[in-house]
């Protein structure tokens, strides 16, 4: 069962301030700021509340894209209770409202994969330039533990309309509309092996992987077994991440364990017995990756700088850390972006 955690809301903006104000006014996310005073209790002050009370003006303004977003911070971080789940609710509505005025070709639908033995259910949203052809490349693409395909959506609309490929959009299991199956090792990965198969067959076969985050896990799994074309790795945890001895930061425990499927914050020796079968070290081991490219702000306190930097050296693999800025390198977005963009074309396009 889900679950809530003592966690500080002014930590949370402290941190994720950057992001916040990617998609919305900073005078708006300041407003907010101000009046919230506690995480869970949905009322006056409360992170869920004042999030959701911003979100309903934009949409009773047909400000759907922008309400779908501060929605998007109203469920932030976990969908650890009913009030944060309501919100989820609330976004996917007010971003399918959104869909018409995007810049992009946009269509929501519901996938079936194979999983654990029988299937699994999961929407996804697959997204395009204007007139893109059938036979493009595809590229599978998904945030991390707490910022879902909904809450990217600049990011993969930029992307959309940059490179010569549909986006597949989805979120990991543990999170956002996947919340129903546990995010584990094989199985989150099972997932994804299902979502390639099915890109395989909707372009031209050629797959690529961008992850960001606990996604960015994901596409370095995806790249070092050669599952895929190609595989880009923003801010992704890899091995040292799964060390024992390993802290978190900024509430991180339980987002984590509520996307592991935790009862409560896992104390030190459930945490460190489920992170030892996330180690890609095996992986690592093996010389059959497709080309990769691995990316993370020099200052990242949740990923190690190890996770990034190990991938130098190997065969088709560039790596880049980008200074002064921290995970996934978001207050240098932009410089970030600039590196992943034409690497991707090449990569998919050659």
């Amino acid at each position: 069962m889900p679950f809530t955690w003592p966690l500080d809301p002014q930590d949370l903006f402290a941190e994720r301030y950057p992001q916040m104000t990617l998609a919305l006014p900073a005078a708006e996310v300041d407003a907010v700021r101000a009046a919230v005073t506690e995480m869970w209790p949905d009322r006056p002050g409360g992170w869920v509340y004042e999030w959701s009370a911003l979100a309903a003006r934009h949409a009773a303004a047909g400000r759907h894209r922008e309400a779908a977003q501060a929605y998007g911070w109203a469920k932030f971080p976990s969908l650890a209770d009913g009030p944060k789940r309501t919100a989820l609710a609330r976004q996917v509505e007010q971003y399918v409202l959104a869909a018409p005025g995007f810049p992009v070709e946009f269509e929501r639908r519901s996938l079936t994969v194979p999983y654990r033995g029988g299937t699994a259910t999961l929407p996804v949203h697959l997204m395009a330039a204007p007139g893109l052809p059938a036979d493009a490349p595809v590229l599978l693409a998904s945030g991390g533990v707490d910022s879902w395909k909904a809450d990217l959506h600049g990011v993969w609309e930029q992307l959309a309309l940059a490179l010569p490929a549909r986006l597949l959009l989805f979120d990991l299991a543990g999170t956002g509309e996947t919340a129903h199956l546990p995010m584990t090792p094989d199985g989150g990965a099972e997932v994804i092996e299902g979502l390639i198969a099915f890109a395989r067959t909707i372009g031209n076969g050629t797959v690529g992987h961008f992850g960001i985050s606990m996604g960015g896990y994901y596409s370095a799994r995806s790249g070092l077994s050669g599952t895929v074309d190609a595989a880009v790795v923003l801010g992704g945890p890899v091995e040292r991440s799964f060390a024992p001895g390993r802290g978190f930061a900024f509430g991180m425990d339980g987002i984590v364990g509520n996307a592991l499927g935790f009862d409560e914050v896992p104390g030190r020796a459930e945490r460190e017995e489920a992170f030892a079968a996330f180690d890609l070290r095996p992986l690592l081991d093996l010389a059959v990756n497709a080309p990769m490219l691995v990316v993370n702000g020099e200052d990242d306190v949740h990923v190690p700088r190890h996770d990034t930097l190990v991938f130098a050296g190997r065969r088709a693999t560039r790596v880049e850390l980008v200074p002064d800025t921290g995970h996934c390198a978001v207050s240098r977005f932009g410089e970030a972006m600039a590196l992943i963009v034409p690497w991707l074309r090449l990569a998919l396009i050659g």
